[in-house]
């Protein structure tokens, strides 16, 4: 065997290892996002107890995020409406426009956008709110304490996230829709009976609205979870709690992408 052969057969060996070491890392992560998951839920019921630690992150989570939310789903609606009407006219359906804006938005843009949203406002806050009292020993204090900082500081945290995000979904939605009638009605002229008239026979609760809601529901919780888990997994340094924040959005707008698919397909595909 020539030299280099023998270093070709080193650079594979190297890769191979590089690729097996991430690949148990992430497997290691995922058990203990899973245990994490776990030890939250079977505190869950228990914090129903304290609503002042519910309501406080709610206010936290959730209130302090409906700014963005608003004007976020006012333009989002001025958008699909100005979008909708040219589109529309060329069939002469112009009557139409409020049922595309409300069925885009409570099927796909409110709770995709919101969770979205959500995850760069929230979520981000809460893993560096959680890395931060890692990094400053606080949870490791409260356990010196005989005090469970899942129960204290992670499970009302959970509640408030997965509380908030169909109230805020419904928030961007419904905001839309009047930003929609906002350019459609009062700007480009299109009947404003036939707009609500239409879009109240044509819009179905059980299939646009109530799978709106749960696939806002999804989003929250597997966003609050993300967010959660990184702050506490976070490396305790300035750094570490950085680098969490970062991955906290990437991870969570790929699963809201992820599972829009799967839930798209589920609710109205023949999977």
């Amino acid at each position: 065997m020539t030299y280099s052969h023998l270093g070709q057969n080193l650079n594979m060996i190297t890769f191979l290892s590089v690729i097996g070491q991430s690949v148990i890392a992430n497997l290691t992560k995922t058990g203990r996002g899973t245990l994490f998951l776990k030890q939250t839920l079977s505190c869950t019921f228990s914090v129903l107890c304290h609503p002042r630690l519910i309501i406080k992150q709610l206010f936290s989570v959730g209130v302090l995020t409906v700014l963005i939310i608003t004007i976020s789903g006012l333009f989002v609606g001025m958008v699909l409406g100005l979008q909708g009407y040219y589109i529309l006219s060329d069939f002469g359906a112009e009557e139409t426009l409020g049922v595309m804006i409300a069925a885009s938005l409570v099927r796909e843009l409110g709770p995709v956008v919101s969770a979205l949203l959500f995850a760069g406002r929230a979520g981000s806050s809460l893993t560096a709110e959680i890395g931060l009292m890692k990094a400053t020993e606080q949870l490791a204090g409260m356990e010196m304490m005989a005090v469970d900082p899942i129960q204290r500081i992670i499970c009302p945290r959970f509640l408030a996230g997965c509380l908030s995000m169909p109230l805020l979904a419904a928030i961007f939605s419904m905001v839309g829709v009047l930003g929609g009638q906002l350019v459609g009605v009062t700007l480009l002229g299109v009947d404003e009976g036939a707009f609500w008239s239409q879009m109240q026979s044509n819009i179905d609760f059980y299939d646009d609205i109530l799978n709106g809601v749960i696939k806002s529901l999804v989003f929250g919780f597997v966003i609050t979870w993300i967010s959660l888990f990184e702050g506490y997994d976070a490396i305790p340094t300035a750094e570490g709690v950085s680098r969490a924040t970062t991955r906290t959005v990437v991870y969570s707008s790929f699963a809201i992408l992820g599972m829009d698919f799967i839930l798209t397909a589920l609710m109205f595909g023949d999977i």
